[in-house]
């Protein structure tokens, strides 16, 4: 199945969970085609008006924009597109990131704003039929996210003979940082909606009084996604025990429908702003198909590619992450307390007991660290990138991605700890699961069985781990 695209908004936040994560193709509609062969005649005439300056068309790129060329020299230099921004190196992006990056980058094909012919547009969405090539993450801050650009789409000269315009319209842009924030937030709400669950199985299994969870109390904040929260939290426990303590929780739990409801708020930014960037013309230079005062169109240029919002979002979802994974910490230690939290010593007695799970305590502590060192918010480079004066201005949106996905797997790793702990106290004391948690439990179980035995608690985490990086990711490895 592929997705039709007929304009820019077909790119869509679904589009791209397709497109990316399920990996369907794209096919271009018609009418679209039309539209791109109309915007490419009125370009050709353009250019051939005399005297016109064109960056990257009748003059060279970067720092050698003051260049002009003939008319010869122009369509010389079309064909035969630099090699010199295929310049960083190391670990790559991950695949369902990169079929993101190449159906965002239609967006400025689908309404002529690239004024590319039909056949480059079709070219590029043919690549995701194919496998594509390994997009360095390491290294890819730049002005207009040439680098990764030029890795991704260095190779389509030699499938199409490009003509002018063609070769910038390929590598100048933001496909990259809404594509990274794109998997930022498809990985955020089905990250979003395991912590809930994890962390109310831990306020059933603590006994937690069920008003901390009240919708009531959370419409005071005034907060839309703190009410929501709170809503969900409420009704994945109710139904649940029936004997609760006779007074409140620690902070760490009466506290779970703001951190929540702050991870939700940032997720919902990050979608925004993902939804936004998908779908907008980010080109360099970019046409603009002609009206009535320009018959042949215009061409400007602009800093459209400078993603100013991406790596913001990106950064407060990773501090989201790494402060819940610190809450799972405090969870572990709460439940583990058998004078605080009722459940027998079973679970605590000692590193001698069969059972005993207070060590994966420590080494939630380390994920939780961990994901605070992911977390670290990054700023716009202090450096301009080797001091070229026409591209000064970098962008860090790759390590804002990079962040978010180590600081989002080291929190994964403290809810698989806090889950098998989770499932350990229920089966102790002989309780089920409230109803709407119930395949929750029984999802842990079937990785991690309740302990009967001498067994290490680390592979047990390990393997609940495992299983929620398959329900967050289209595959546990990727």
């Amino acid at each position: 199945m592929a997705v039709r695209l007929s304009k820019r908004l077909d790119i869509t936040l679904d589009a791209a969970a397709r497109v990316g994560w399920q990996r369907e193709g794209v096919e271009i509609a018609p009418e679209a085609l039309v539209t791109i062969a109309t915007a490419r005649a009125a370009f050709e005439r353009l250019i051939e008006q005399p005297g016109i300056v064109i960056y990257g068309v009748t003059s060279g790129y970067g720092q050698r924009a003051w260049q002009r060329f003939t008319r010869e020299e122009r369509i010389a230099h079309a064909a035969k597109p630099s090699l010199a921004a295929q310049a960083h190196a190391g670990e790559p992006f991950p695949e369902r990131v990169v079929r993101i990056m190449v159906l965002a980058r239609l967006a400025n094909f689908l309404e002529g704003h690239a004024a590319v012919r039909p056949s480059l547009a079709e070219t590029v969405a043919r690549m995701l039929d194919e496998a594509l090539p390994e997009v360095p993450r390491e290294g890819a801050m730049c002005a207009g996210e040439i680098l990764p650009l030029s890795t991704l789409f260095g190779g389509v000269h030699q499938r199409i003979e490009l003509r002018e315009k063609e070769a910038l319209a390929l590598i100048n842009g933001a496909p990259v940082a809404a594509a990274l924030a794109s998997d930022g937030a498809l990985a955020g709400a089905r990250r979003l909606a395991l912590a809930e669950e994890i962390f109310a199985l831990s306020a059933e299994a603590y006994k937690m009084p069920i008003g901390h969870f009240s919708p009531e109390v959370a419409r005071l904040s005034g907060e839309a996604s703190e009410v929501a929260t709170a809503e969900r939290l409420f009704g994945l426990i109710a139904g649940g025990t029936a004997e609760r303590r006779p007074y409140q929780a620690p902070v760490s739990y009466r506290v779970l429908p703001k951190m929540l409801g702050r991870l939700r708020r940032d997720c919902s930014r990050l979608a925004e702003t993902a939804r936004v960037s998908l779908s907008q013309v980010s080109d360099n230079p970019v046409f603009l198909p002609p009206d009535a005062q320009h018959p042949d169109g215009q061409i400007l240029s602009t800093g459209g590619y400078h993603n100013a919002a991406a790596w913001p979002d990106l950064n407060a979802v990773a501090a989201a992450y790494a402060d819940l994974a610190s809450l799972a910490d405090r969870h572990i230690s709460r439940l583990l307390d058998g004078k605080t939290s009722g459940l027998p010593d079973g679970l605590l007695s000692g590193p001698d007991d069969d059972r005993y799970l207070g060590t994966l305590g420590f080494a939630v502590a380390g994920y939780a660290e961990a994901a605070r060192h992911a977390a670290q918010r990054v700023f716009m480079p202090a450096s301009e990138g080797g001091g070229f004066v026409q591209n000064d201005t970098p962008v860090p949106t790759s390590l804002a991605w990079d962040g978010q996905e180590r600081a989002g797997r080291q929190l994964d790793r403290a809810l698989g700890a806090l889950a098998v702990i989770v499932s350990h106290a229920l089966d102790v004391t002989g309780r089920a699961a409230p109803p709407a948690l119930a395949g929750r439990l029984e999802s842990i179980r079937r990785a991690a069985p309740p302990i009967t035995g001498r067994v290490a608690p680390g592979p047990l985490s390990d393997a609940v781990t495992r299983s929620f990086w398959g329900e967050i990711y289209p595959g546990p490895t990727d």
